[in-house]
């Protein structure tokens, strides 16, 4: 027989139990949501013919941007916002693990993450301003003020916010239960 103790440490150890395993089913539905957010920031046609550079900032302009499509998705909606939380952290660990493999020394890291969290928050609110006001001549000229070259053509910008609105479409048309499971297509 159990005395009150146990019975107490034994209730408090399935809470814990099932808080870690909730955690970790959290972990994999971020994961599996970044590891398409990754994919499609690979497109070709992002540098081919939208004119995002194949660099370094380049793919971080890529990122930026389909982690605030899905950002701009899961805004409004209760049952998405850890998610939007997590994606975040995750998007900014990546960041981080990515600065240290060119080698970027350990004293440096901090510093640059803030400047690149920075850059983020900054195209986000940019892009957030033209996307909420419905404005895709105004989402091109942000795309050109802060993800394109100088030299691409400002045909190139307005291919971007096409391609940015199209997609910020298809999200929207996903059940959050679609974003719950990890998966960014119906």
């Amino acid at each position: 027989m159990l005395c009150q103790g146990q019975a107490w440490e034994s209730k408090t150890s399935r809470a814990m139990f099932r808080l870690f395993e909730a955690r970790k089913q959290n972990r994999k539905i971020v994961d599996r949501l970044y590891a398409e957010i990754v994919e499609a920031a690979r497109e070709p046609a992002l540098y081919i013919e939208m004119g995002l550079a194949d660099t370094v900032m380049g793919r971080f302009e890529a990122l930026t941007i389909h982690v605030y499509l899905i950002l701009a998705r899961c805004r409004g909606e209760p049952s998405l916002q850890a998610l939007a939380q997590d994606l975040v952290d995750r998007f900014i660990a990546d960041l981080d693990r990515s600065m240290r493999e060119l080698g970027v020394g350990d004293l440096s890291v901090p510093k640059k993450m803030r400047h690149f969290a920075g850059m983020f928050y900054k195209r986000v609110a940019a892009y957030d301003a033209a996307i909420v006001a419905g404005d895709r001549e105004a989402l091109g000229q942000a795309l050109a003020a802060h993800a394109l070259p100088e030299a691409t053509c400002a045909d190139a910008a307005d291919r971007l916010a096409d391609y940015m609105l199209t997609r910020k479409s298809s999200y929207e048309a996903l059940a959050a239960e679609n974003f719950l499971r990890g998966e960014l297509s119906p």
